[in-house]
């Protein structure tokens, strides 16, 4: 059987790895995928499909948001099939006057610091009451954002794969990798059990497994995995079409203390609620690092009804459906890795936590020009020679 030679080589069928499937088969070049499951059966299927700058740092962080989302918006409009684009913006609430204090200079930070894109705005006390009637009385305030979106991250996976599939692109589903070796003088085969792939280029997509499959190149990767846990209810009376989150979702996401019962911090639950398409809410959410364990904790999925009903009084009357629990790739500073390392042509895309959704797409946009040296953005920030001195 003669082994297949690929000019990409993307390990990973999540939506990063989608992402970068379309964006580098676009290029002319001939591509690879290989999942160890199926398309978008880990992170990808287990999170809300947020397009989020709200909580983003200002600066570096929030320019890359800013870009993905026109991206995304792009996308909207030129892929074939549909993935459920949304952009009704999203608020932050606050519970208390030392938050609401926190949230306006939030909004200043961002507004100095992105210039011409104005996209925040400071909320009252009564911008929330004209808002919607189901936020609790005890709110003081919050903070909106115009600019940010929604998808459905499982159709947007697979709307990505379909378009790269009308180019040079195969994607092989139910093959892990098993070892990964240096071919001629920069060029790699791929194991996987019976099978072996040859490429000039590989990219590591595989998230959370980022690690285990760089490990097989002697390169370490500072990701692990952290626990988050989602509700899905029936279809009820809409509150709101926005995305809504509570200003403590900010500070469990940067491990900063907030005003909360210990068992809330402990588990880092936060207010998340967001409405679909359909009219069914996903509602949110937790921070945990207890490895690749993906079991429903049915008393982290208690405490989350608790914290939303604190913020909407009216869910206590909403079913749940069913809940689900998935793991992000996190990194010590919260921001991906995009980068080449120092095996020549292996390069690695991963380390998203919670916003690969959001930023699926600027990492495909990137690494396509990455790995046919036409990068023309200052991307540095991403780099894993931020990790050297740590891993040293």
């Amino acid at each position: 059987m003669t082994t297949p030679y690929y000019d990409v080589l993307i390990i990973g069928g999540g939506i990063i790895g989608a992402s970068i499937a379309y964006f580098t088969s676009k290029k002319g070049l001939k591509v690879a995928m290989l999942e160890m499951n199926t398309v978008a059966s880990g992170t990808s299927s287990k999170c809300d499909g947020n397009v989020l700058l709200i909580d983003k740092e200002p600066g570096f962080d929030s320019n890359m948001a800013i870009k993905s989302q026109a991206l995304i918006k792009s996308l909207s409009k030129e892929l074939e099939m549909e993935f459920e684009y949304r952009d009704p913006g999203s608020i932050f609430l606050c519970a208390n006057e030392e938050e609401l204090e926190q949230a306006y200079d939030w909004v200043d930070q961002h507004n100095r610091a992105n210039g011409k894109y104005q996209f925040f705005k400071k909320l009252t006390k009564e911008d929330l009451r004209n808002d919607s009637k189901y936020f609790a009385d005890h709110l003081v305030g919050g903070i909106e954002c115009t600019n940010d979106s929604t998808v459905n991250p499982y159709m947007l996976t697979f709307s990505l794969i379909h378009a790269a599939e009308k180019n040079e692109f195969e994607l092989f589903e139910k093959t892990p990798v098993t070892f990964i070796e240096k071919y001629k003088s920069k060029g790699f085969k791929v194991h996987s059990h019976d099978r072996v792939f040859k490429a000039n280029k590989v990219i590591n997509a595989a998230g959370v497994f980022a690690p285990e499959v760089s490990k097989h190149l002697g390169v370490p990767l500072p990701i692990k995995p952290r626990k988050g846990h989602i509700l899905v209810s029936s279809r009820a009376e809409l509150m709101g079409t926005r995305k809504i989150q509570e200003f403590g979702y900010l500070m469990t996401k940067f491990g900063k203390e907030r005003k909360a019962d210990k068992i809330m911090n402990d588990y880092g639950i936060a207010l998340v609620h967001e409405p679909t398409e359909s009219q069914n809410f996903l509602i949110g959410s937790s921070r945990e690092f207890i490895g690749f364990d993906t079991t429903v904790n049915h008393q982290v999925v208690q405490l989350i009804a608790k914290r939303a009903i604190e913020f909407f009084p009216k869910m206590k009357d909403m079913n749940i459906i069913r809940s689900y629990a998935g793991l992000r790739p996190w990194t010590p500073d919260h921001l991906p890795i995009i980068s080449e390392t120092t095996v020549p042509n292996y390069y690695v895309a991963a380390g998203h936590e919670g916003d690969g959704i959001g930023l699926s797409a600027v990492t495909g946009y990137w690494m396509a020009q990455m790995v046919t040296d036409t990068l023309e953005d200052d991307i540095s920030p991403l780099s894993m020679d931020r990790f050297q001195e740590e891993a040293i």
